[in-house]
């Protein structure tokens, strides 16, 4: 599971189709619909909140809205209300080990998002995460 802490604007299609599905992943686990994943380390930052299911819903609606950007039709009936919530805060470490990963991702998966972002040196966010300082988050696994 991968919830990207970096904008889905980044993601190629594949991507974002892909974190579309483990977002709902997410949410199911934070809604106790489902038995597994319940201990991913991804979920760690969404669980410390002080409103997790308010928080996923929020950080899937951005992704919603960047499918709808691009012509997709995902379904918005999957999710709960769009409600504020506080931001959750992501290390700069992070959003820079996260970019570079996605990077190989699409060096060879999709050139063409590849060369969009290649020259990127500092990713901006998705809308739900504050960039704090710091190193690269401890519930990240490590490549």
């Amino acid at each position: 599971m991968r919830l990207w802490s970096l904008h889905p604007s980044y993601l190629d299609t594949k991507g974002l189709v892909a974190l579309w599905r483990e977002g709902l992943l997410a949410h199911a686990i934070l809604n106790n619909k489902t038995k597994g994943y319940k201990r991913h380390p991804q979920l760690d930052r969404f669980q410390s909140c002080s409103t997790p299911i308010a928080a996923i819903d929020r950080y899937l609606w951005f992704i919603y809205e960047e499918s709808m950007r691009r012509g997709y039709h995902f379904d918005k009936g999957k999710l709960g209300p769009r409600i504020e919530c506080p931001q959750i805060s992501v290390t700069q470490g992070q959003l820079q080990y996260e970019l570079h990963h996605l990077k190989g991702k699409l060096r060879s998966r999709d050139t063409k998002k590849y060369r969009e972002i290649c020259a990127l040196q500092k990713a901006e966010p998705h809308p739900l995460f504050k960039v704090i300082p710091g190193d690269i988050e401890p519930w990240e696994k490590l490549k």
